[in-house]
């Protein structure tokens, strides 16, 4: 199996950080890590930047283990749009990057 983190940096919507936050810990963190191959999620807030330019305030990062990184975007597409997956409007959805890093074997 190859090993991968999704990596996700994102914002809440104007004045939404308490209820995003607790949309996050409560609900969606939950539901990525039920994916089949997601290992773990871990959650982070921005503290300082040294280099460039800072990414959004909110980053999360999961290990995630699978033979088809593609299937497994796929699934998660799936069950966001039939709701297995929740939303929220807690979240600005337009400041979200989410990309996919391969373990170098």
């Amino acid at each position: 199996m190859a090993k991968y983190v999704m990596v996700v940096q994102s914002k809440a919507a104007e004045g939404r950080n308490d209820d995003y936050n607790a949309w996050y810990d409560d609900i969606h963190l939950g539901e990525i890590c039920a994916l089949p191959g997601v290992l773990s999620g871990r959650r982070f807030e921005f503290d300082s930047a040294l280099v460039g330019a800072p990414g959004q305030p909110h980053l999360s990062i999961y290990e995630i283990e699978t033979d088809d990184i593609d299937a497994f975007a796929a699934e998660m597409g799936k069950r966001s749009m039939d709701g297995t997956i929740r939303q929220t409007d807690t979240l600005d959805f337009s400041s979200t990057a989410l990309w996919f890093y391969k373990e170098r074997t």
